[in-house]
This record gives C-alpha cells, structure tokens and sequence, in this order.
C-alpha cells in the first residue's frame, strides 16, 4: 500500500514554539540551514526511488529560489506552506487570505506548476478558524492538510476524522462530510467543499494517538511507529499521511537562547537518531505525493 510522503520546508528558528524568542523581523540574521537539509532529504528519495510533496514555505521561497526550481525538477510535488509561518489562530482573516496567496503565486511563478496542497504553520487550522476554508477555497486550493485529530496546547480538532475526507460548508458552517464527491470546482451539490488530508493519528482504546511524523517520530521509539504504521495499512487497509522537517535531520543547528524549558524538549529531543529512523521507513513502507496518492484513488475521500 503506498502512503503519502511530505516534507514540511522551515528552518529551525521559524517553528512556533520559538516564535516568541524568534519573531519573523529578526529572521535574517539567523545562518539558513534549510537548503542544505532539504538537499540532504532530496538526495535521500533519490536514492531510494521515492517521490514526496514538500510544503514549502514562502519565506524561504523568495530567499532560495534554487531548492524549489531543484525540488520540483527532481519531480516532487511542491505544496504550500503559508508565507511567514504564522499560525492561522494569530492571522486575522484579512491576513490570512494574503499569506496563502502571495505564497502560492510565489511557488508557482518559480516551478511553473499550478499549487494545488497548503499546509498551515503547526496545524492550526482549528475550530475557532474555519473561515480558512473559505479563503483557501476562494484561492484555488484543491486540498488541505493542516487538520491533526489530536488535543494539543497549539492545534487539533479531535473529533474530526483522522483519514482523507470533504470539509463541506451547510447553514451551519464547515463541517466533516465523510461520503461527499471530490468535484474539480470544489463544489459539492449546492455547498463548497475542499479535500481535507489529516495528519494520520492511530487509534488506541478509544484515544488517537499521533504516530506519524515530527516530534512524534523522534519522542516514540522507531519498533512503535513502525508497528503503529503498519497497522493502519494492513489492520485498517488505509494509507497514511507521514510528514518530516528539514531541520528535524540537523542535531548541531544553533540552539535559540530564551526558548522556554517546554519548547526545547519538544524541538530538540532525538535529533541525533531522526536521519536513521527516517532511512528505516523509507525501506520499509512504499510513499508517494499527496496529490498521486488522490490520483491513483489509493484515498476515496
């Protein structure tokens, strides 16, 4: 069963938990470590046959031109990842609706290729925003992958699905719609509706437990990912949704001073091990891009 592959392209002074000791005025004077990490990954799927969708940031876009022209030449997806890394909850709507166009307009100018994937800034797509919908409808977004079924201090909305669905717009507001068509236009009957794609969660005596990527891949031991992983494609016969940072592959990156106690375990923790844990899955299980994923009907949302 192929599942689908995707690399979240930031730097490591751009994650929200640093964002307090780190605003985005400051940014510039930070050495940019992401091309040579994400070169790194690219080498890495090259060698191992395997396509990925990057969900690039538009920051690091207008800074490394090169690394996108060279990720999409390397025949990857290339999705978006918002402009400034701002969490949507800290945006207001207004905000919001520029930042995932300027990072659109800015991806798609340098690869030539339409956008159709975005990705919010620590999956802050949440109930108290849904109007991001709306905006990521309105400006030409086939898919979103920005939902994490999972109760979390920054994001999550717990009760929504965990496997590829349609966010449908009623009376009532954007609601899961688990049977809904995936139409072109985004149209479903009379209401908008946009293809969600959650961040994959492993359900475990009635809780969902986050098993695919990140602070996750390097907080569990490798044998419980790969157990949990393997479960859901061949218990539950579904695909999952796998997601890495650049910066997760770089335990010598610069430590951010002032960063609270809670942060730097999250962001620092196994750094070392993330390189060879990450080589392991990509023998072990078959990946491909988001959007071949939805092309090959391997997800019927």
């Amino acid at each position: 069963m192929r599942n689908a592959l995707s690399i979240d392209v930031e730097d490591y002074f751009q994650v929200s938990a640093f964002e307090e000791c780190s605003p985005p005025e400051q940014w510039d004077r930070f050495p940019l470590r992401v091309v040579r990490n994400t070169s790194r990954i690219l080498d890495m799927l090259d060698a191992g046959g395997v396509k990925a969708t990057f969900f690039v940031l538009g920051w690091v876009a207008e800074r490394a031109p090169e690394l996108v022209k060279e990720i999409a030449r390397r025949g990857h997806e290339v999705a978006s990842h918002g402009y400034g890394h701002r969490r949507v909850s800290t945006q207001t709507r207004q905000e919001f609706r520029a930042d995932i166009r300027r990072s659109k307009a800015l991806i798609e100018n340098l690869t030539g290729s339409p956008v159709h994937g975005y990705r919010a800034p620590s999956y802050s797509i949440s109930r108290k925003v849904l109007w991001a919908f709306d905006e990521l409808l309105d400006a030409g977004y086939r898919y979103d992958s920005s939902v994490f079924p999972v109760r979390h201090d920054l994001y999550g909305i717990p009760d929504w699905p965990s496997h590829p669905f349609r966010v449908v717009k009623d009376k009532d507001g954007w609601e899961p719609a688990a049977t809904a068509p995936d139409n072109e236009d985004g149209i479903t009957g009379q209401m908008p509706s946009i293809l969600e794609m959650p961040i994959t969660t492993l359900t475990l005596g009635g809780r969902n437990i986050p098993i695919a990527g990140g602070g996750y891949f390097r907080f569990f031991p490798y044998a419980f990912t790969r157990w949990g992983l393997r479960r859901i494609n061949r218990r539950e016969k579904r695909s999952f949704i796998f997601y890495l940072h650049p910066w997760e592959m770089d335990p010598d990156q610069p430590r951010m001073a002032g960063a609270p106690a809670k942060s730097r375990f999250r962001h620092y923790l196994n750094l070392h091990r993330t390189e060879e844990r990450f080589r392991r899955l990509l023998g072990e299980f078959r990946f491909t891009p988001v959007m071949e994923l939805l092309a090959a009907g391997t997800v019927e949302p």
